[in-house]
């Protein structure tokens, strides 16, 4: 198991942010999210530092879909961080968590009137528009309401990236966005440009999520800032703001190879004040949106093992106390994770195993085949490189509570969010009455 951020194993036992995850066991209970926050608090700073440039402002917009709760974005905004929401319940959470409303922006395919009126009464910095009928009724809100607001329109820049397909959002068929291809979206330009309560800064593209190969992002700016040109050329508007979205791939396990992040941003930057430069446009704001890549290597779930299990045929099973309703990906998306077993950091491998979870379903199997040490009850296994649409993912099937998440750093831990009970399954249902 590759250690990340603070991690650090003494007398066998694994510790994070300075604390031990025995420790937190007994504190917090499992299953248990724990993110390390001096690792998260470096990555942002990463990410301010490399992406930024003399030519254009910059701006880092967390996506609070990959994990959202109000103590993970008072940290953003103490960081600086602008964030994209996608939801009402996000832009609550934002809004709670004390985010400036002029750096908030609603995403979303399908925005609810209610969302949409919230957003307006936020006065939130800017809505990132995705289809005529939506610019319809943004439309007619701000004239009722009298109100302006800034705008982006989502486009699909149809680069199918290599990734898997459910986290794929530039195909031609995608559900997001206007297709660069489409004369339908010059015209809705066009007429977004027109409109006196909406103020079109810009465009903006997202071409999917965990893109390992960093060659489909300066395609991406490429075909963008050639857009931009030719509506400067062909219709005489001049778009000011680009936003590029997210997506950079991350490590899972020993076959994911990311890219130097770092060194990516870096380039990123000069690829696309050269393509300014090429196309002689005036943006005055680049953006970008991560979200895994922000969080993710500094998140991990912890478990007590409940027993080992030998099937008649095949690999050993070891029981866990959580499972798909704390991290649904494996099941969704067939993904991979290393694992280690917390209290035994240092006892050689034995065997391969499968890592399965309590609910009542073949298919909660958090990790197919990974070697560990025999396994024993309440043993302590923990999944890193989990931070990402885990938390924001979980649910409640099989009526199983959700767990707690905690923030670890220098060598204490903060309660973020508390551990849900059996009081919590119930406090919105209504009893049964005979009629």
């Amino acid at each position: 198991m590759k250690l990340h951020g603070t991690m650090r194993i003494e007398d066998s036992q694994l510790y994070i942010g300075g604390v031990s995850v025995k420790t937190l066991a007994e504190v917090y209970g499992t299953p248990l999210y724990i993110f390390d926050e001096e690792n998260l608090i470096n990555r942002v700073k990463s990410f301010l530092h490399h992406f930024r440039s003399d030519k254009f402002s910059t701006a880092i917009n967390y996506a609070a879909k990959a994990f959202s709760n109000v103590y993970v974005l008072g940290l953003m905004r103490e960081l600086g961080l602008s964030i994209d929401v996608v939801s009402e319940g996000e832009l609550y959470t934002a809004i709670k968590a004390g985010i400036p409303p002029d750096k908030i922006n609603l995403h979303g395919n399908n925005k609810l009137l209610r969302e949409i009126e919230m957003a307006l009464d936020c006065r939130v910095g800017t809505i990132i528009m995705d289809h005529p009928t939506e610019f319809s009724l943004l439309s007619a809100l701000c004239r009722e309401r009298q109100q302006k607001i800034d705008v982006l329109l989502r486009l699909n820049p149809c680069i199918p990236a290599t990734t898997h397909r459910y986290i794929q959002t530039a195909q031609e068929d995608s559900k997001f966005g206007m297709s660069i291809a489409d004369s339908e979206t010059y015209a809705l330009i066009q007429e977004i440009n027109a409109d006196p309560y909406l103020n079109l800064k810009g465009v903006h593209a997202h071409i999917g999520s965990q893109i390992l190969d960093r060659a489909f992002f300066f395609e991406e700016a490429e075909v963008m800032l050639s857009f931009i040109h030719d509506v400067k050329t062909s219709l005489n508007i001049d778009l000011s703001e680009v936003n590029l979205g997210g997506g950079f791939g991350v490590y899972y396990t020993a076959d994911d190879q990311p890219f130097d992040l770092p060194l990516f941003l870096t380039d990123y930057i000069k690829t696309i004040e050269k393509l300014i430069d090429k196309y002689a446009l005036d943006i005055d704001t680049v953006s970008i949106e991560p979200g895994r890549s922000l969080v993710n290597d500094s998140g991990s779930i912890l478990y007590t093992v409940g027993s080992v299990k030998y099937p008649f045929q095949g690999r050993p099973y070891v029981f866990v106390d959580g499972g798909m309703t704390d991290n649904i990906r494996p099941v969704l998306y067939e993904a991979s994770y290393e694992a280690g077993l917390a209290n035994r950091m240092n006892d050689v491998p034995d065997d391969l195993y499968r890592v399965a979870g309590k609910c009542c379903e073949s298919g909660d199997v958090l990790i197919q085949e990974i070697t560990l040490p025999k396994p024993k009850p309440c043993d302590l296994l923990i999944i890193p490189a989990a931070g990402a649409y885990t938390y924001s993912m979980s649910s409640n099937y099989n009526r199983i509570p959700k767990p707690a998440v905690v923030f670890v750093n220098n060598g204490r831990s903060s309660l973020a969010v508390k551990r849900e009970d059996c009081e919590d399954l119930i406090r919105n249902d209504l009893p049964y009455i005979s009629l």
